[in-house]
């Protein structure tokens, strides 16, 4: 088991409410294979840090990794659930939950399946989006927790087809993606789902080792100019208000 220090700095510990005061950078453990958080977490958790919700709201995190996200919404008075389809995350997330002495509700299961019939003031999402060479999802392995098909949308475009309706009337939805990913593309298909979305913040970063091993790739299908070694991580927010 690996303990990391998520690159989160104060997007994370500093505005998380009432107990943001004496919290420290929180650390998590993670099992091998799942997920460790990067500047795509960073930049949800800072919009998370943002969102103004009563305390007892319901928040849900679907593709939850190390459970980060979660726990962070708990901490901040939430009755927090998230999911995973890997059964290594739950079980680091379950561990990150009891670390920081936080009640988080874990499934293992597909997207929402698990809480298909639940509704939540807050979902938050870290889907895989990265382009891939594969048109399908990897079934096992590391590769399952970035991979999502040829234009990196299976998972998106599931997320606009299903997870709005888990939304209370109230409810609010923050997705974290790249601009390789179709921005627009997401936007479009929560528009269709009756949201109001929007881009809520962007933040360039280089590529990572994924990202950069399939640079030529991603030039010669015409996702980025050649040459190009950074991304835009976005994230949009989308509610029915």
């Amino acid at each position: 088991m690996t303990q990391v220090t998520p690159p989160l700095g104060e997007d994370f510990a500093a505005p998380l409410g009432p107990r943001s005061a004496d919290m420290p950078t929180p650390r998590v453990y993670r099992l091998p294979g799942v997920y460790a958080p990067q500047g795509d977490t960073a930049l949800l958790l800072a919009n998370l840090a943002r969102e103004e919700f009563r305390s007892g709201a319901r928040s849900l995190d679907l593709c939850t990794g190390t459970g980060v996200v979660a726990v962070a919404s708990a901490l901040r008075g939430t009755r927090a659930t998230a999911v995973d389809i890997s059964r290594a995350a739950v079980t680091t997330a379950r561990l990150n939950a009891l670390r920081h002495r936080c009640r988080v509700r874990l499934f293992r299961g597909d997207l929402d399946a698990p809480v298909a019939h639940e509704r939540f003031d807050l979902i938050t999402v870290n889907p895989p989006y990265v382009p891939c060479e594969d048109p399908a999802l990897p079934a096992r392995g590391r590769r399952r927790a970035w991979d999502a098909g040829t234009d990196g949308r299976i998972l998106l475009d599931r997320v606009c087809a299903r997870v709005p309706r888990l939304l209370t009337a109230s409810g609010t939805l923050l997705v974290v993606q790249s601009s390789l990913s179709g921005v627009t593309a997401t936007l479009d298909g929560l528009h269709r789902a009756g949201l109001r979305a929007r881009v809520a913040d962007r933040r360039v970063q280089p590529f990572g080792p994924v990202m950069a091993s399939r640079e030529d790739w991603f030039a010669a299908r015409g996702l980025v100019p050649p040459g190009t070694r950074t991304e835009d991580l976005v994230v949009i927010r989308a509610s029915r208000a």
